[in-house]
């Protein structure tokens, strides 16, 4: 089954690889915001990803003008890098909250071994069918 011109299992190993690029941004931000815990007046930096992957996923049905357009999905779940300007945990305006940073950096570990997982299991499966186990 093809998906605008791309097979289904490239753009899902499109969609894998953008999930581990958006983890991996997701750990230098963390990082970077622990780092500046107790540095006035920062503001805290999150990833976002999957509400942009899930809006754009909600718009798949986009009408093409042209058949020689080819959309591959790479516009698919943008990964931007935001500031959090809204909250001030502390007194000095820094906003960083060291037990929040640290449970968002458990959760990026895990997706990002899920999705390892994911890819390493697709990598296995298609290995069994080329050789024929």
């Amino acid at each position: 089954m093809a998906i605008n011109g791309i097979s289904s299992s490239q753009y899902t190993y499109n969609l894998l690889g953008k999930g581990l690029d958006a983890t991996s941004e997701r750990g230098k931000a963390i990082s970077n915001n622990i780092a500046n815990v107790n540095t006035k007046g920062y503001k805290r930096y999150y990833v976002n990803f999957e509400d942009n992957l899930k809006s754009s996923m909600d718009n798949l049905a986009m009408e093409r003008t042209d058949s020689r357009h080819i959309n591959d999905g790479a516009s698919f779940g943008d990964i931007q890098l935001k500031k959090d300007t809204a909250s001030s945990v502390n007194e000095d305006g820094n906003n960083v909250d060291v037990d929040s940073e640290m449970s968002n950096e458990a959760q990026n570990t895990l997706e990002y071994y899920t999705l390892i997982n994911q890819i390493s299991s697709r990598i296995s499966m298609e290995r069994s069918v080329i050789n024929g186990r």
